[in-house]
Order: structure tokens, then sequence, then C-alpha cells
């Protein structure tokens, strides 16, 4: 079979390769999936770089979330899981035609989920959803965001609002701006605006926001916080910038403001299987109901990866950039 492999860390355009590898299969406990569609997500770039929270041993397939169908079990597993269409996240070498998963992480998607919904299912929405559960918010309350034109801001826009939840939405470019309201989103300002600070002050009133969530870093992080009330939350998501946050110390010191990180892997390692299975029966209800924003960006082939990972990497896109047999 094909799948996108690496054997040292590095620049993914660089270190990446597509290689014919043996068809895996799956130990006790777990199954082999085939493939039907695998997203490009940020933190795929990043364990390839090295700079991820997770190293794989090398040499190793990347990849980390999937839809696809179960071609085959392992010991101790029910045998009626062959053909079932899934979803499962969190796991390694995703991008190739077929991979092996833990049999208790899989999720049966209904016949109402596609491929490009189920295959972005878990690792950002349930990410999205839990961050969400977390916060220190109730209906009416303020929320900001920056790159909300992205796929985690367009999720929790639509999952603030399930909750009453109001929500200010920062994006970079004044185009960015005009595509969210076009999809219906309020309260949207552009960074690019001289007075978008004043105009985000005006929005959330003098209380200020009671929390504010940012995947960019920089220097724009300090406007962010500004915005924030008294014992109000900032939590890092993403570093899209790639360069230090910044932060004003009056504030913080004089409002009591609390900065936190979110790793998505951590929070999902230490949720109990309740909590677990409660959000992602809420995920799959929405996705059958049509109110998760998943498209793709783009379908792309496996020994296309080059020409994907720069569609990835390229503003404006509408969606995950989807690897596909």
């Amino acid at each position: 079979m094909k799948a996108i492999t690496y054997t040292t860390f590095g620049t993914p355009v660089d270190v990446l390769s597509v290689t014919d590898t043996a068809t895996p299969e799956p130990a006790a406990g777990a199954v082999r999936v085939r493939m039907t569609a695998s997203p490009i997500h940020n933190h795929d770039l990043w364990t390839i770089r090295g700079s991820y929270g997770y190293k794989p041993e090398l040499p190793a397939t990347a990849g980390s979330e999937a839809a696809g169908v179960v071609e085959a079990v392992g010991a101790g597993v029910d045998d009626t899981l062959i053909g079932q269409r899934v979803a499962v996240a969190g796991v390694a070498g995703a991008w190739a035609e077929q991979f092996v998963a833990p049999a208790v992480g899989l999720v049966p998607l209904p016949d109402a989920v596609s491929d490009d919904v189920g295959s972005q299912l878990l690792a950002m929405p349930l990410s999205a959803l839990a961050l969400l559960e977390q916060l220190p918010l109730q209906a009416g309350d303020w929320l900001v965001q920056t790159a909300a034109n992205g796929t985690v801001g367009k999720l929790m826009i639509g999952m603030a609002r399930e909750r009453g939840i109001k929500v200010l939405n920062l994006v970079r470019r004044v185009e960015a701006k005009t595509e969210l309201e076009a999809f219906g989103v309020d309260a949207v300002l552009s960074t690019e605006e001289d007075d978008w600070k004043t105009q985000a002050e005006a929005i959330v009133g003098e209380a200020g926001a009671r929390a504010a969530i940012d995947s960019v870093g920089g220097p724009i992080v300090a406007d962010v916080a500004d915005l924030l009330g008294r014992d109000g939350e900032l939590i890092v998501f993403g570093t899209a910038a790639g360069v230090p946050l910044a932060l004003n110390a009056g504030n913080m010191i004089s409002r009591h403001l609390t900065v936190k990180g979110f790793w998505g892997a951590r929070v999902m390692a230490e949720m109990s299987t309740e909590d677990k299975v409660r959000l992602i029966g809420e995920l799959v209800q929405l996705a059958v109901a049509g109110k998760l924003h998943l498209p793709s960006g783009g379908d792309f082939r496996l020994d296309q990866y080059q020409a994907a990972i720069d569609a990835s990497l390229t503003a404006g896109r509408s969606g995950k950039i989807l690897f596909k047999p």
C-alpha cells in the first residue's frame, strides 16, 4: 500500500515522501481501516517538524485523523465492525491507504455524515467543544476569539450560539471578515482596520469579555487581553504566527487576568470516558443536523502531498485540505 512517511524531522515538503509499505495487520484490540479521507491539521505539520508535544518514533507515517471503512479486526474485536464506516483521531499513520487504530477509539458514522465531515469530526470539534465547556461562560457572556475564520473559529461560533454565548470574532484580512459575514456571522472585525480595537471595546461593553481564545500569538494577544473584564480568562489555543505572545502587565495585574494553555491531546487523555462519550454524541448529532461547518478546502491524492501541504498553508482556503485515495 502507499503511505506518506518520513525518516527525519524537518520542513514537511522536504522530509516527506510517498512510499510503498506493507499493509499493516491489526494487533489484539485493534482494527485496520481503509482511509477514505484524512485532513491536514496544523499539529500534523508540527509533528513532522519535530516541534509538537508528541514525537513519533522514526521512521513514521504522517497523519492523525481520518474517516474510513473497517477492513480487518484483531483478536478480541467484534468482527461485525468489518465494513462499518468510522471516524478516528489521535492515531499514528492516517495519511495512508490503510492504517491501524484501537477499536475503542472508533466512532461509527451515520449515513447522513459525509466522509469530508467524518474525517474532521473529532480532533478539532472535540477540542473546541471541550474547551467551550471548560470556559467560565454563561448565556449572555462575551467570548473573544482570534482566527475566527479558521476551522476551530467557525466551530466555536456555532457551538457558542447553541449555548447563548455571544462571540466577538477577530480576523486579520478584510476579505475574511466579508466571508464570515456572508456565512451569517455578526460581530466580526478585521484587525487590519485602524479602529478595530475601539469598535471591539464598544461591542463587549464596559464590563468587557468574560473569556478569550487566541490561536495566533504575537502582539495581537495584548490587544485581545485588553478586551477582557475583571477576572477574565485568556486561553492560548494555537500559535499561527509562530512568535511569542505579548501582554500588557498593567491590565493583567489590575484585572486579575488568567492566561492558560489548552492542549487537546492532554485534555482528551484526562477526560472521563463518560464525558468523552457525551461530547462525541453531541458532535455526531450536530453533524447529522448539518450544524457543523466542516467543508473540504481541497482534495488531494497521497502522491500530491507537496501541493496539498502548500494548499494547507495558504490563507483564505474554505476548509481543511483532505487526502483521499
